[in-house]
């Protein structure tokens, strides 16, 4: 399983290079864009071919899993804490049947004893981030958690095998993909890295 996150700011040819991600396997865009506004994300997923909008997960706007077919819905950690520790008031009109929830952590003690079930958990940072300066690695081993978990920071070609040993059942890339000279190629590149890992 790869998760790719959406670079923070927009890039250079993002929409069209995202195509071409979609085109070759990738079934896992986490669309987070924080400083994008409600219309500026219904403009950004009105670019995208309307038949990779169930590849989608999105991260801020919940409510347009009702407008768009988008695959699921992200709390990062914070909006987690603040909303689904009060109860399930919060989904209350969002049309969830057959969507996916996830949830970011920072710390595995966290992630293990969260009471909500997540089709899938994101924990970072794994290893030293290649997209944020700064974030090291803390190396986590998660093989005595009976979850799904994905592991992500610092992840590359070069650190896939190890992530797969700690225990993660995918990785999620940014950096890995999107700092890359041509981020097609280096999704290609992990894609088929993942894939000889995860099935040794």
């Amino acid at each position: 399983m790869i998760v790719l996150i959406s670079p923070e700011n927009d890039i250079k040819d993002e929409i069209a290079i995202l195509h071409q991600l979609f085109k070759n396997g990738l079934e896992y865009y986490h669309f987070r864009k924080p400083s994008k506004n409600l219309e500026e994300h219904i403009a950004y997923l009105n670019q995208i071919e309307e038949k990779y909008h169930d590849r989608i997960i999105i991260h801020y706007y919940h409510q347009l899993i009702n407008q768009f077919n988008l695959k699921g819905i992200h709390f990062q950690e914070q909006k987690r804490i603040d909303v689904l520790e009060n109860g399930s008031e919060y989904f209350i009109g969002l049309q969830m049947l057959g969507k996916t929830m996830s949830s970011s952590f920072h710390e595995p003690e966290v992630l293990a004893n969260c009471d909500i079930e997540f089709d899938y958990h994101l924990l970072s940072p794994v290893f030293s981030s290649i997209s944020k300066k700064g974030y090291e690695g803390r190396g986590f081993d998660v093989n005595h958690i009976d979850k799904p978990i994905v592991g992500m920071g610092g992840i590359n070609t070069e650190t896939i095998a190890k992530t797969i040993q700690l225990g993660f059942e995918g990785i999620g890339v940014l950096g890995g993909v999107w700092n890359a000279e041509n981020p097609v190629e280096s999704f290609k590149k992990i894609k088929r890295h993942c894939k000889e890992e995860t099935t040794k």
